[in-house]
């Protein structure tokens, strides 16, 4: 139908489709098309066997109104939490590594359009384990207690995966001073050990053995300081150390004086792979100079991105060394330092009234 127009008496009388335009303009009823992020319809998933070695597959999931996607595999702890991103999983596909031991992944998915971006993420895999389902250590054990004679030895496992249930056993041994050369200690097999005079100038190891109905396998614990004579003293009052200096045990501290974080060594230094763990050797000493047994010491990198040990006593010569491993954002670049925070305290103390000290280091990374 055409469209006329007419004038009458002055005034303009429209017709037709140019009428009905006009009074869809008047009332408001042309409105533009509200804008509308991605909406999930279904949420992403994960197909593959959680195994080192095998390769999973992220599917996206469905969407409505997405126009590109992006996606990242996120490390997670045994609950689905915790996730940290795992550089360079951004594709659909992502082969499991001996870094996920112990682990549970996540795929996240980020949909967008023009007017916005929506992410989800699907729900965690199982726990990252082996595939013969024999026991993997993902954390190696660690020792707790002073390197004093008459003193008593803890072994803690470490963390390991693998079929269910996993027994342990222990060996103790005794190495020179830099925790080599190390012989098995005669029947030293419990899960502590009593410290004797034969330990004295020596450090000692424990190495842990997980066993199940698929096979076995073993880890071995950084090790102590130097074992030192407790004179007679039992364990109280001040030491005098070979080779010069005092130890004193932390409850003996008087008031008045702190704990002072007085050396921090990483081995190695730089870092140079996220595949090999990092030794810290940590040592303890009060404001008087005096090196500090049975401090408890706390240790993380921040931010974090590696593992982090759990308190442990520093030996009689003030020090406790601990093996940390790199996580997949561990930053390995030229001229770039990773920072730890270290605390030594007296267990039992108030956080703010207590003799503890802390200190920021860091240790270098370099390709």
């Amino acid at each position: 139908m055409s469209t006329r127009t007419h004038a009458t008496r002055g005034h303009w009388l429209i017709t037709g489709a140019a009428a009905a335009i006009l009074a869809l303009l008047v009332t408001g009823s042309v409105v533009a098309a509200s804008a509308t992020a991605p909406v999930l319809a279904l949420e992403p998933s994960i197909t593959g066997s959680p195994i080192v070695g095998k390769e999973l597959t992220g599917n996206r999931g469905s969407w409505t109104g997405a126009s590109s996607y992006t996606q990242k595999w996120v490390r997670c702890d045994t609950a689905g939490a915790g996730c940290k991103d795992i550089a360079g999983a951004t594709g659909t596909q992502y082969t499991l590594v001996s870094a996920d031991l112990g682990k549970t992944l996540r795929f996240v998915v980020t949909a967008s359009n023009a007017d916005g971006k929506t992410t989800k993420d699907s729900n965690p895999t199982a726990e990252i384990t082996t595939g013969t389902g024999v026991p993997a250590n993902s954390a190696a054990p660690t020792i707790s207690g002073s390197a004093l004679v008459g003193s008593t030895l803890t072994a803690a496992n470490g963390s390991w995966v693998g079929d269910q249930p996993i027994t342990f056993s222990y060996q103790w041994t005794r190495c020179d001073k830099s925790g080599n050369a190390c012989k098995n200690i005669g029947k030293a097999t419990a899960a502590t050990y009593k410290l004797v005079q034969a330990d004295i100038g020596t450090t000692v190891r424990v190495k842990v053995t997980a066993k199940n109905t698929r096979g076995k396998s073993s880890a071995i614990s950084p090790e102590t300081g130097v074992v030192q004579d407790a004179a007679g003293g039992g364990g109280g009052g001040i030491i005098n150390l070979p080779g010069g200096g005092k130890s004193v045990d932390v409850v003996d501290v008087p008031k008045g004086e702190r704990l002072i974080v007085d050396k921090v060594t990483f081995s190695p230094s730089p870092v140079r792979s996220r595949g090999q763990s990092i030794t810290v050797s940590i040592t303890v000493k009060d404001t008087r100079g005096y090196f500090v047994r049975n401090a408890y010491v706390f240790l993380r990198s921040t931010p974090i991105v590696t593992s982090t040990p759990t308190d442990a006593q520093t030996a009689t010569d003030g020090k406790i060394v601990y093996s940390v491993v790199p996580e997949s954002d561990f930053p390995i670049k030229n001229g770039y330092s990773v920072q730890f925070y270290v605390k030594a305290y007296r267990k039992g103390d108030p956080s703010l009234a207590g003799i503890s000290g802390s200190r920021l280091v860091q240790v270098p990374t370099a390709t």
